[in-house]
């Protein structure tokens, strides 16, 4: 078994060997070599970027099929709130309630908004803006921006909010809920998330926070989109029996909907896996130490930016709002968020570890070693980055021919140089040879 399960794989049949990838990926997981994409698991966070920018469709994602529910007696479904933006209805709520009675008629026992997960975590993380301690706090809710700081950020794990992810708490509440209600084992519960992006798939199976996961499986919105879409035309689709989530969980489908939830001013809210990069970078540099909570969002406009959904990210987010705008806020909502939060349902105990990818040897002198091959061969390559040798840059071209993946002459600027060099040495060999004729002549 993988010490750590990817969602993202690659189909190398549908590989073009294009470079579109290499050149996106934020954690420099990927290379082109023989003519075939490449993706290093110790690398990958399974933010998707490459399944979006793939114009081959090679990357893609793996989620759990529908009928996997069937493994459980009792199935409850965990629906993303970006789930909700899929679809295009005038009333809002009637909207929201046909979703939630159409996952129902699927084959799901009960359904427990991730948005009510969501709303508790929000109390949880204001409780812990109410500590001292690192600043900026960093949200945990995107598993792919928390993975990227385990890889190239460990420095600011500390940072990292010890309030686990909406979805997480809505599994464990719902299971909890369900069984009390109806007097069964926990053990015969299956939760599954109705997800945006594979980076959730991920993190159910190599839990990022905690040992096991409490939620059993993720499946696509692509996949329930369709059936999904039929139930919502029902006319007799019935209204939701039970207490919604109100707009402040709603709301976290958005880039920005996490910061207003918690209420918290001095905050910031990046989207985008090369924006948050960069801003992590800053606050890695201190240009940030005076804010107080920060938000990162590996999708363009938020989890509605997902690889996994259907509809336009900005379409998606302008109908999170409407949705927000219609539902409003529910003091009941409020005050069973409240009650979860002080009870330490969404708090996190085990501290997450960095993962050294940039590990060179195990030996201190070795690896001083190779750190001065790859500066040497920085300074020899031509610095532009441009990727034809399979590799998104030249620094990390060094490091692949240092770590014995690669070699200079993968480098096309150095090929041409090279080949340059032996067409003169040919010339001048057939001059001398002509000379020589000449004279024995």
């Amino acid at each position: 078994m993988e010490k750590y399960f990817h969602s993202v794989r690659l189909e190398k049949e549908k590989c073009s060997g294009c470079t579109n990838c290499i050149k996106r990926c934020p954690t420099e997981a990927i290379r082109v070599q023989k003519g075939k994409a490449k993706i290093l698991k110790e690398r990958c966070i399974d933010c998707g970027e490459c399944i979006r920018v793939c114009p081959y469709h090679a990357k893609n994602a793996v989620t759990d099929p529908l009928s996997s529910i069937s493994q459980f007696k009792y199935k409850i479904a965990l629906p993303a709130p970006a789930l909700y933006a899929q679809f295009k209805m005038v009333n809002q709520v009637d909207k929201v309630d046909r979703v939630l009675s159409g996952l129902k008629t699927m084959g799901f026992d009960d359904v427990f908004e991730v948005a009510k997960g969501a709303e508790i975590c929000a109390k949880a993380i204001a409780k812990e803006l109410e500590k001292p301690g690192n600043r900026p706090l960093i949200s945990s809710a995107c598993p792919a921006v928390v993975r990227l700081i385990q890889v190239r950020f460990p420095e600011l794990l500390d940072n990292v909010v010890k309030v686990d992810a909406p979805v997480e708490v809505a599994a464990k509440v719902a299971k909890e809920e369900f069984a009390k209600k109806n007097n069964v084992d926990i053990s015969e519960i299956g939760a599954y998330f109705i997800t945006p992006c594979p980076a959730k798939m991920t993190s159910i199976k190599s839990p990022l926070a905690k040992e096991k996961s409490d939620v059993d499986g993720a499946i696509s919105i692509l996949e329930v989109y369709g059936l999904l879409t039929g139930q919502l035309k029902s006319a007799d689709a019935k209204r939701f029996d039970g207490v919604k989530a109100s707009a402040k969980g709603i709301g976290w489908a958005n880039s920005g909907g996490e910061t207003f939830a918690v209420g918290e001013k001095n905050a910031l809210a990046v989207d985008g896996i090369s924006n948050v990069a960069h801003a992590l970078e800053d606050i890695e540099n201190d240009k940030l130490k005076d804010l107080d909570f920060f938000e990162g969002l590996a999708c363009v406009g938020g989890c509605v930016g997902g690889p996994l959904v259907f509809e336009s990210a900005f379409v998606a987010q302008s109908r999170v709002q409407k949705i927000c705008d219609e539902i409003g806020f529910d003091q009941t909502v409020e005050e069973q968020a409240e009650e979860y939060a002080d009870s330490g349902v969404a708090t996190t105990k085990k501290q997450m570890e960095a993962v050294d990818v940039m590990k060179l040897d195990d030996d201190r002198m070795e690896a001083l070693r190779k750190i001065q091959q790859i500066e040497e061969l920085v300074q020899k390559l031509p610095g532009m980055d441009c990727g034809s040798c399979g590799a998104p840059s030249c620094r990390a071209l060094a490091e692949d021919i240092v770590r014995g993946h690669a070699q200079e002459m993968d480098c096309v600027f150095i090929l041409k140089e090279k080949v340059r060099y032996l067409a003169e040495e040919m010339v001048d060999l057939a001059s001398k040879d002509k000379i020589s004729e000449d004279e024995t002549e």
